[in-house]
């Protein structure tokens, strides 16, 4: 085995989003795309050499040949030793608990998330500091700088190593490690959550519960820590095999995608308790019996339940939401006397707050919850909170929600995407809302004034680093408010992203349709920017 020095050239497009670089598969697929971006991004790092780096990823196709050519870059640059997950397979959560745990420098993690899979479909990359966390802007902005500037990158010429069977190798001077994808992540679960009185209600039939894995990471920590661990019947944990193209599905936990788990909850047949998680495992969408819980309410239910898990049993220390993120927990927090902060979209954003230990809940509303056990959002997680908050409360999911919404108010809320939109046509859209900001406050339409109207600017209150243009704002005297925003997520085209919020206090109007109580902004929302107009599409491609 020798070090090999190839010569290459740079692509143009290896800009890092919100989640690392996604793209179509056959675009990683290029000669010389992916090494460029794996050496750009060790490029981009100072002192790795001799200590470990973390390897995983979610199961989708390219994922193994992908892990292969890492190992083998990885060796030829330096690294002592890479952490694997067996058969190539580690969810994101569980990818930062490997970090956490073994205080390696940091890690890659191979998924484009909630996106499809497939040879015609969607992968990707991202790099996770030692917190555990993604990288943050100084790391992937220097990725991209190398990226465009790349001549030449190193790999091992060496055969390909066995990644299904736990054991070490060497791998050059390297040592690769390949562990049990689970083990680490199921015994910090035990230790967040009341394990024996979850057994005892799920083992017993009253705390019974359907796990949609969406053929996608979770299936194998689903069944091992819900069916095998605490006894729920054969069977409750569907789609539990990892599938490279996610079997034909899309592995996004909403209601749209999610369908049979959706259909299941709503029917008489119905368990008590129902939950999807996506591509990576870092997303959750949670259920009741005919109910569903928007991820801004399960967010703000968390919060204001923290204590009851013994994970958390000293409470709040502060919490997060994204910007575009409902208000509901805000109230929780200002409930609590602990401070709430707005940031931008992307989960790196928590990271210093966390670190920091300014906050130990975070939560964003696509379908992302978390807390200061890892740094990435967290699906099962959320899945075992609100399985351990109905054990103690042994409560429906809707009772717990609606006495939530007695005490604190209710946020109707919802999120229509217009997705695979021209890009042109979109930055169009944003560079005309952007321009009317300045007139709007002091506006009335129809029975709403506007109170104030921005593009979101973040400064990071524990480094002073800022981010600008997150999205545009518009807030209402009557509390209500619009955001719009161009999503990092896709891989083709543009996705545009609106929000919409109203808030009542009446708890004699909690019973509304969501989307009936939001016409009037869904309304306002298409005057204001005039997407279906300016795009001929009819709908949203997706409402949650």
């Amino acid at each position: 085995m020798q070090i090999e020095t190839i010569n290459t050239t740079p692509y143009a497009d290896q800009k890092p989003g919100t989640s690392g670089l996604r793209k179509k598969v056959h675009v990683f697929q290029q000669p010389h795309y992916l090494e460029n971006f794996i050496q750009a991004i060790f490029d981009s790092l100072d002192d790795y050499a001799g200590k470990t780096l973390m390897l995983g990823g979610d199961g989708r196709y390219f994922n193994r040949p992908a892990i292969q050519i890492i190992l083998k870059i990885a060796a030829a640059n330096g690294f002592g030793e890479v952490l694997v997950g067996q058969g190539g397979i580690l969810s994101t959560p569980a990818a930062s608990c490997v970090i956490r745990k073994n205080k390696a420098f940091g890690g890659l993690i191979l998924s484009a998330s909630h996106n499809p899979g497939g040879p015609d479909e969607d992968f990707g990359i991202k790099y996770n500091i030692g917190n555990g966390g993604p990288a943050p802007e100084h790391i992937t902005d220097a990725m991209y700088r190398h990226s465009r500037e790349i001549a030449q990158y190193r790999i091992l010429d060496a055969a390909d190593i066995d990644i299904d069977e736990q054991g070490s190798c060497r791998l050059g001077e390297m040592a690769v490690t390949v562990i049990d994808p689970v083990d680490d992540y199921a015994d910090l679960m035990s230790r967040l959550f009341d394990f024996d009185l979850l057994r005892e209600r799920i083992g017993s039939g009253a705390l019974s519960l359907c796990f949609d894995a969406m053929h996608a990471v979770t299936g194998p920590y689903a069944r091992r820590i819900l069916q095998e661990q605490l006894g729920a019947a054969p069977g409750s944990v569907i789609n539990a095999e990892p599938k490279e193209d996610f079997g034909g599905g899309h592995p996004d936990p909403n209601l749209v995608h999610a369908h049979e788990l959706a259909e299941l909850m709503f029917s008489t047949q119905a368990p008590v308790f129902g939950a999807a998680s996506d591509g990576d495992g870092d997303r959750n969408m949670v259920l009741g019996r005919q109910f569903f819980v928007t991820p801004s309410d399960s967010l703000a239910v968390m919060a204001a339940n923290a204590h009851r898990i013994p994970g958390y049993k000293d409470g709040l220390i502060g919490v997060a939401r994204s910007m575009p993120t409902s208000r509901a927990v805000d109230r929780v927090a200002d409930s609590f006397g602990v401070d709430c902060y707005e940031t931008p979209t992307g989960w790196k954003f928590f990271g210093n707050l966390l670190d920091a230990k300014r906050i130990n809940l975070c939560g964003e509303e696509s379908f992302g919850t978390g807390s200061d056990h890892v740094r990435e959002k967290d699906g099962l997680w959320a899945v075992l909170f609100w399985l351990n908050l109905l054990a103690v409360r042994r409560q429906s999911v809707a009772d717990i929600v609606r006495e939530h919404w007695k005490q604190f108010g209710r946020d109707y809320y919802s999120r229509h995407d217009y997705e695979a939109i021209d890009a042109g046509l979109a930055n169009d859209i944003f560079d005309q809302l952007r321009s009317s900001l300045p007139r709007m406050p002091g506006k009335t339409f129809g029975e709403s004034t506007v109170e104030s109207a921005d593009d979101f600017r973040y400064q990071d209150p524990v480094d002073g680093s800022v981010s600008e243009r997150q999205g545009i704002r518009i807030g209402f005297e009557n509390g209500s408010r619009i955001v719009f925003r161009l999503s990092g997520t896709g891989t083709a085209g543009a996705t545009l992203r609106i929000y919409l919020e109203r808030y009542e206090p009446d708890a004699e109007k909690h019973d509304q349709n969501t989307q009936e109580a939001l016409e009037d902004l869904i309304e306002l929302a298409e005057t204001l920017c005039g997407v279906k107009k300016r795009t001929g599409m009819t709908e949203p491609t997706v409402i949650t």
